[in-house]
């Protein structure tokens, strides 16, 4: 399974703008395991979050780009939920990699 075949079985379906622009920002696509799709996810949001963070001009124009971030995050963690054990060291992951977003130096 791909990651956009992933996103559109999601129910509830995702708002249509919402989903075209996660679509969008996932970049090149391949089948992956469920541990694969919780890092293309987290990376997607973090990728996301960065680009938000750097646009110099950040404001409503971004928003569904905020909000593609936040989506990214949610589902990376719902494909967490499928394997609790894992649950913690994804938890520490997300924080690590999130946490360094914004402004550097």
């Amino acid at each position: 399974m791909t990651p956009r075949e992933w996103l559109r079985e999601r129910r509830p379906e995702a708002p249509a703008s919402l989903l075209a622009r996660m679509e969008t920002l996932l970049g090149p696509e391949s089948d992956l395991d469920e541990t694969d799709l919780f890092t293309v996810l987290l990376d997607a949001s973090a990728r996301t979050l960065d680009d938000v963070i750097a646009s110099p001009t950040a404001g409503r124009e971004t928003a569904l780009d905020l909000l593609a971030a936040d989506a990214f995050a949610t589902y990376a963690f719902e494909v967490s939920a499928t394997a609790p054990e894992r649950l913690t060291a994804h938890a520490r992951r997300a924080l690590r990699r999130l946490g360094r977003a914004g402004p550097r130096g």
